[in-house]
C-alpha cells in the first residue's frame, strides 16, 4: 500500500516554533484584544518612552554608516562575482525596491501625515504657515533617508552575503564572519525564526489597514453601501487570490510586472494632483521644504525633545513610532531588496536606495500634503483638518476638491489595490524563503498556504479589533531587531575588509627574489604547512647562518654588527647600534597562524594535520609589517637584510627625517 506523501521544502526547526509564536498572539488579540492591546501597549509605552535613544542612535548610525560605504573604497565591490550584471533593468528594479518599501503606506500617509502635523494641538501656538512648513518638514524627516537608511542596512548586508559569499538568502547568512558555521544551526533557527514572525506581523497589520482604506473608497464611490465585515471578507478574498497568482508566477513575472504598473500609476496620479490642484505653491513649498530639510538634517536626527516636554508624546508616537515600524519591516523589505540587487555595485545600490525612493516620497507627499494644507487653508475652511483622525477617509475626501474626483478616486482605489496585491505577493515570496531557508524550488502550494494565513489571521484581527494589538507587537520587536542590524554593520566591516584585501592582495615579498632555478623545492615549501621543529631548525641553521656570515662582512667594512637570539618566541636577531639614530634591525621569530577548517579535510593539501601552521616571519626595528621568510635560501636572506640596510640609509641620509629616525628609541634598547 503505498503511502501519498506532501512535497514540501519548510524547515521545521523555523516553521514550527515561528506558526506557535504567530498563532498564539493572534489568538490572544482577537479572543482578548482589550486585554492584549492594553498589555502590549504597556510594554510599547515603556519601550518608547525609556528606550528610545536606541532607535536614535542605530537610526543615525545606520545613516552615517551607508554614506561613509557609498563613498569609501569599497563603493565598487560587487553584489555578486566581480563579472556579474544586474538581473534587472534599472527601472523594474527601482520599481518593485519602491513597491516593497513604502507600498500602501505612500497611500495611507500621503494626505493624512502632513493634515495630522498640521492640525496637532502641540503646533497650536504656531501661525498656520509655519505649521504647514514644520508638517511637511517633519513628513520629509519620517519618510526620507533615515526610513530607507534602515531597509538598506538590511538589503545590503544580505545582498552582499548571499550574493558574493554565496551563502542563502537568509538573515542568518549576514552573521556569517560572527558566527561561521553556527549560522545553520539554532543561532541561525532563531534568526530566522524572528525574521518570520516579525515580517509575517508587519504585513498582516499593513494589509489590515489596506483593506480599510480600500473599503472607504469604495463607500465614497457608492459602490458598497458601508464598511461592513462582509465586504472586508470580499476585498481580501479577491485581492490575496491575485496576490497568490502574482506570488507563484514568479518575482520575473508577476511582482515586477505588476511593480511597473504600480510606478506608472502612481506617477500618472502625482501629475494628475500636481497640474490640477495649486500647481505654482506645490513647486515652491517642494522647493523650500527640500532646502529646510537639508539645512535641518542633523538637528532633526540628533533631536529627542528632551528639553520640550510638551513635545514628548509626539515625539514618541510619531518619530520614534515610524523608526520602530521601518526597523519592523526592515526583514521583509531587505529579503527582497537583497533578491532583486544580484550585479549592483554597493555605491550604486546605497545611491539608489537612499537617495531615488526618498526623492520620490518627497516630491509625492509635497503634492498630495501641501495640495491637503492649501486646500484647508484657502477653500475647505478647515474641512480636512477635521477629517485628519480619520486617515481611510481623508484620502477621498481630499480628492472632492480636485476636477474629475470621481476619476480620481476610481483611479486611486486601483493603485491601492496594486499596492495592496504587490505587498502581499511579494510578502508571501519572502516568508517562504525564510521559511524554506532559500529552498531554490518550491511547491506552490507553500506559497498558497501563507496567503491563506495571511488574509484568514488579518480577517479575524479586522472582526475582532485586534490589529492595533498586533501593531504594537509589530513595534516592540524592533526594539531587539534594532542591536541585531547593529551586529550586521559590524558583519559587514568585517567581510568587506577581508574581501578587499583579498582582491588587492600583491604577490608575496617573499618572491621578488625568485628566479626559476629552484623552483621544485620553492613548491614543496608552498604546499607544505610547517610544523615548530621545522621552522626552529629553519632558525637555528639557514638565518643564523645567514646572519653571521653578514656579521663578518659588515666587520670587514668597519661597522659592528650584534648577533642576538631569544627563545620567547624563538628567533634571532641582527642589531647595528647608532647614537644619533635609530638602530637598524632586521630580525626572524617563529610565529604561527589558524589554518581554515575547510584545508584541513582539503585532499590535495595532505599534509595539514593540524589547526595551527608555524613559519618564521621577519621583523625590523620601526615596526613595520614583517612578511614570512621560509622559502629564502641563505644568500636571498642576505640580500633581503642588505636590501633593508639600503633603505635605512637612504632614509637617514635626508634631512627632512630627523625627527622621525632621532635616537630617543635607543635608551629603551640598551
Amino acid at each position: 500500500m503505498s503511502h501519498f506523501k506532501i512535497r514540501t521544502t519548510l524547515s521545521k526547526g523555523v516553521v514550527v516554533p515561528s506558526l506557535f509564536f504567530i498563532l498564539t498572539i493572534c489568538l490572544l488579540s482577537a479572543v482578548y484584544p482589550v486585554f492584549t492591546e492594553n498589555l502590549l501597549n504597556s510594554v510599547k509605552s515603556f519601550i518608547f518612552v525609556n528606550l528610545n535613544w536606541i532607535y536614535v542612535w542605530s537610526v543615525t548610525a545606520f545613516v552615517l554608516f551607508l554614506v561613509y560605504l557609498m563613498f569609501s573604497k569599497y563603493g565598487n565591490i560587487r553584489l555578486g562575482r566581480n563579472n556579474s550584471k544586474p538581473d534587472y533593468s534599472f527601472f523594474s528594479w527601482i520599481s518593485m525596491l519602491f513597491a516593497a518599501g513604502m507600498g500602501i503606506g505612500l497611500m495611507y500617509f500621503g494626505v493624512a501625515e502632513q493634515m495630522q502635523h498640521y492640525s496637532n494641538n502641540v503646533f497650536a501656538a504656531n501661525t498656520p504657515i509655519q505649521r504647514a512648513k514644520d508638517a511637511q518638514l517633519f513628513t520629509f524627516f519620517h519618510w526620507g533617508i533615515h526610513a530607507w537608511a534602515i531597509y538598506g542596512i538590511v538589503g545590503l548586508a544580505l545582498s552582499y552575503f548571499t550574493s558574493r559569499y554565496r551563502l542563502p538568502l537568509s538573515l542568518r547568512s549576514c552573521f556569517y564572519p560572527l558566527l561561521k558555521d553556527k549560522i545553520k544551526g539554532r543561532w541561525g533557527n532563531t534568526i530566522d525564526i524572528f525574521a518570520l514572525c516579525s515580517t509575517f506581523f508587519g504585513i498582516t497589520t499593513t494589509l489590515g489597514f489596506g483593506v480599510v482604506q480600500i473599503n472607504s473608497g469604495l463607500e465614497s464611490l457608492g459602490i458598497v453601501s458601508e464598511s461592513s465585515f462582509t465586504n472586508q471578507i470580499l476585498i481580501v478574498t479577491v485581492l490575496v487570490s491575485l496576490s497568490i497568482l502574482s506570488a507563484v508566477s514568479g518575482v520575473d513575472k508577476g511582482i515586477r510586472i505588476l511593480s511597473n504598473i504600480n510606478i506608472i500609476g502612481v506617477l500618472i496620479l502625482l501629475f494628475f494632483i500636481l497640474f490640477l490642484g495649486p500647481t505654482v505653491y506645490l513647486i515652491g513649498s517642494f522647493t523650500e521644504g527640500l532646502g529646510n530639510y537639508i539645512s535641518s538634517f542633523f538637528s532633526l536626527t540628533f533631536n529627542t525633545h528632551v528639553y520640550e516636554a510638551d513635545m514628548q508624546p509626539w515625539f514618541h508616537n510619531w518619530t520614534i513610532l515610524y523608526w520602530a515600524w521601518w526597523i519592523s519591516w526592515a526583514p521583509y523589505v531587505g529579503l527582497f531588496i537583497a533578491k532583486i540587487s544580484k550585479g549592483r555595485t554597493i555605491r550604486e545600490f546605497i545611491a539608489a536606495v537612499l537617495l531615488i525612493p526618498t526623492l520620490f516620497n518627497f516630491i509625492w507627499m509635497s503634492v498630495l500634503g501641501n495640495s491637503a494644507i492649501w486646500f484647508d487653508m484657502n477653500i475647505a475652511q478647515g474641512a480636512l483638518s477635521d477629517m485628519a483622525s480619520n486617515p481611510d477617509a481623508l484620502m477621498f475626501g481630499f480628492l472632492e476638491y480636485l476636477p474629475l474626483t470621481e476619476f480620481a478616486s476610481y483611479f486611486t482605489v486601483a493603485i491601492i489595490v496594486i499596492f495592496f496585491v504587490t505587498s502581499a505577493d511579494s510578502g508571501m515570496f519572502v516568508m517562504n524563503n525564510i521559511a524554506t531557508k532559500n529552498a531554490r524550488i518550491s511547491p506552490k502550494w507553500q506559497t498558497v498556504g501563507w496567503g491563506i494565513l495571511l488574509s484568514g489571521l488579518a480577517l479575524l484581527l479586522l472582526n475582532a479589533g485586534g490589529l492595533a494589538a498586533l501593531q504594537s507587537m509589530t513595534l516592540i520587536t524592533a526594539l531587539p531587531f534594532s542591536v541585531v542590524m547593529l551586529l550586521f554593520i559590524v558583519s559587514l566591516v568585517k567581510a568587506l575588509a577581508i574581501d578587499q584585501n583579498y582582491y588587492e592582495r600583491d604577490f608575496s615579498l617573499t618572491t621578488i627574489p625568485w628566479s626559476g632555478t629552484l623552483w621544485k623545492d620553492r613548491l614543496k615549501t608552498i604546499v607544505s604547512y610547517k610544523d615548530k621543529a621545522a621552522v626552529q631548525n629553519f632558525i637555528n641553521t639557514t638565518v643564523k647562518e645567514a646572519f653571521t656570515e653578514l656579521q663578518h662582512e659588515f666587520a670587514e667594512n668597519g661597522i659592528e654588527v650584534r648577533l642576538n637570539t631569544h627563545e620567547q618566541p624563538l628567533g634571532c636577531k641582527l642589531e647595528i647600534k647608532y647614537d644619533v639614530v635609530n638602530n637598524f634591525v632586521y630580525g626572524v621569530r617563529l610565529e604561527s597562524r589558524a589554518v581554515s577548517d575547510y584545508l584541513l579535510n582539503e585532499e590535495n593539501l595532505p599534509d595539514v594535520e593540524q589547526n595551527r601552521t608555524y613559519f618564521p616571519k621577519s621583523y625590523f626595528g620601526d615596526d613595520r609589517k614583517g612578511y614570512d621568510v621560509q622559502v629564502f635560501t641563505k644568500n636571498e636572506l642576505i640580500s633581503d637584510v642588505l636590501k633593508h640596510y639600503e633603505r635605512f640609509i637612504e632614509i637617514i641620509s635626508e634631512e627632512r627625517n630627523e625627527l622621525f629616525v632621532s635616537s630617543d628609541s635607543n635608551h629603551r634598547l640598551k
